[in-house]
């Protein structure tokens, strides 16, 4: 099976018997693309990617500084991607069930992500591309919309409404580009009106052909909640990626 090379251009047939596994979830979902073999994503970019900053704010709602770099950035390449190809297959290195979510867009991106033991999924609606139950009050959503706006951009957006009115007790923003995409962690602790609540997001900026989409896993539990750092590190995982 031939994917696409993200940065060449060109065509390559890879074996991975990991990448095999992921096929098959793939193909799952609706209008997934059946995959015979591809190639784990850490070939091309792994890990962290780019430099990783960190803040953090007691009672605070100060929205992210324009004028700080914005961690996680990666330069967009606007390519000309074959239909249906698998642009990111990266190897799970923390558990859970690989599964789908997808939009009704036609050209949004379709992904895969790890959902962790013992949680429970259904798809969504509108830009919610799947929604998620855990223990312990925890929940999480998959949201693929499209933007108008650069990563950086798109970025400060989203941090800056993060926990909307909620105050602030703690915030932290790190850069974690995969596979050419830039990608943000984000976690935050917020002042609620029933107590202080926990998050956790990974917001990746994905370019389809026709337009970019900002793509987020949310994850949020009342604080203190046992098993969310564990949710935490599956959910956060970099995840599959496959192109319309």
């Amino acid at each position: 099976m031939k994917t696409w090379k993200k940065r060449s251009r060109l065509l390559f047939r890879a074996t991975d018997p990991h990448a095999r596994s992921v096929r098959t979830v793939l193909g799952a979902a609706a209008g997934l693309v059946l995959l015979s073999a591809v190639v784990a994503c850490g070939t091309t970019t792994g890990g962290s990617g780019g430099s990783a900053a960190t803040t953090t704010s007691t009672a605070s709602k100060r929205p992210a500084d324009p004028a700080e770099p914005v961690p996680g950035i990666e330069t967009t390449l606007r390519e000309d991607i074959p239909p249906n190809a698998a642009l990111c297959v990266p190897r799970p290195t923390g558990g859970g069930t690989l599964t789908p979510a997808a939009v009704a867009d036609p050209v949004a991106p379709r992904i895969t992500i790890s959902l962790p033991d013992g949680w429970r999924s259904a798809p969504g609606t509108g830009d919610t591309a799947l929604t998620m139950t855990g223990l312990e009050g925890m929940s999480a959503m998959v949201t693929i919309a499209a933007t108008d706006l650069p990563p950086d951009q798109a970025f400060l957006r989203y941090t800056t409404g993060m926990g909307a009115a909620m105050p602030r007790l703690k915030f932290s923003v790190a850069g974690a580009a995969f596979c050419g995409y830039s990608s943000q962690l984000l976690t935050m602790t917020g002042q609620g009106p029933h107590g202080s609540v926990d998050f956790a997001d990974r917001i990746t900026h994905v370019w389809t052909n026709t337009k970019s989409f900002l793509v987020n896993i949310h994850l949020e539990a009342p604080a203190g909640a046992r098993g969310f750092s564990a949710a935490k590190s599956v959910l956060m995982q970099q995840f599959a990626v496959v192109i319309p």
